[in-house]
């Protein structure tokens, strides 16, 4: 597996993220192994939130993996704090404990990546940047990010907060493209110009923030996936196409084309199929042209202008 530097950080990590949100689904003998297929794959880099499965899936994964000291220093552990029923939390108490709860679930003493999950607007960053110093002063957290934030979330962050924000992670597939599509269409008078994240893309660019791109096979909001589906014959084809040439799955390539970006983004895979692991990882090794870049990004129905 290819790495990357998250960030502008020191942390050399693999190019592709395992998340874990569906980890519960699997039962423990299935758990074991996924887990021992994604470290074979050199993709030992584990994404986590407090959230999935109410923490069930944190421990799933500690036990899944054997946790102890050894194992601890041959993966990456990133989690998420932030979302309670019915709100979002960026309080001081509220960071403070939820990163205890994982640790204990995950039976360590550090997160190797702690991010901010959905943007709470009652948030003061004096308190989160009372949260993060505690955190990194006592070893338990060693670098930040957040998550579905925009270029002036971060900054209002970064008013307080002294660490370095590392990674966003933000919903971007092929057919979920905006931050890509309202690049393209600057000063146009037709839909695709709506900037609605603040040109997020860009500035993480601008500022070595690592763009971790979640649900990279979906369509809408959790709506299905686009691989097979009769919604979008012509990016099926053309996505076939190019996977036939290459002589891999179609999977390999939906990642592909997210990791052919010069952003450098790091995507996060759900998937709990091993062998849709494998070919996600595969993608690590091929490096679209830009035609055929284009070409799948037109064929999604996004229209250049």
């Amino acid at each position: 597996m290819r790495t990357m530097k998250l960030g502008n950080s020191i942390l050399e990590v693999p190019v592709v993220s395992v998340g874990c949100m569906r980890i519960n689904s699997l039962d423990k003998a299935e758990a074991e192994h996924f887990v021992q297929t994604a470290m074979e794959e050199g993709a030992n880099f584990f994404d986590h939130a407090d959230i999935y499965g109410s923490g069930e899936c944190e421990e799933i994964f500690a036990d899944a993996i054997g946790m102890n000291a050894g194992i601890r220093e041959k993966i990456i552990l990133q989690s998420k704090c932030g979302i309670r029923k019915g709100m979002f939390d960026f309080s001081k108490e509220h960071i403070l404990e939820s990163v205890d709860a994982s640790l204990k679930r995950l039976n360590t003493d550090y997160l190797d990546i702690l991010l901010l999950h959905r943007p709470d607007t009652l948030v003061e960053p004096e308190e989160v940047a009372e949260a993060f110093d505690i955190l990194e002063s006592s070893g338990k957290v060693r670098h930040f990010g957040v998550s579905n934030q925009n270029p002036m979330q971060i900054q209002l962050l970064k008013k307080s907060v002294k660490q370095t924000i590392v990674a966003n992670q933000l919903q971007l597939s092929i057919t979920n493209a905006n931050m890509i599509s309202s690049g393209f269409n600057v000063n146009m008078e037709n839909d695709l110009a709506v900037n609605r994240d603040g040109s997020v893309l860009d500035y993480c660019r601008l500022n070595d923030i690592t763009i971790q791109p979640w649900s990279p096979f979906q369509y809408g909001f959790f709506e299905g996936v686009f691989l097979g589906n009769d919604k979008f014959p012509e990016l099926n084809q053309k996505i076939n196409e190019i996977a036939d040439k290459y002589e891999v799955s179609n999977t390999t390539i939906v990642i592909a084309w997210l990791l052919r970006h010069p952003a450098h983004m790091q995507p996060v895979i759900g998937t709990m199929n091993e062998d849709r692991l494998k070919d996600c990882c595969k993608a690590s090794d091929i490096h679209l042209t830009r035609e055929e870049w284009y070409g799948i990004y037109r064929e999604a129905g996004n229209v250049l202008p």
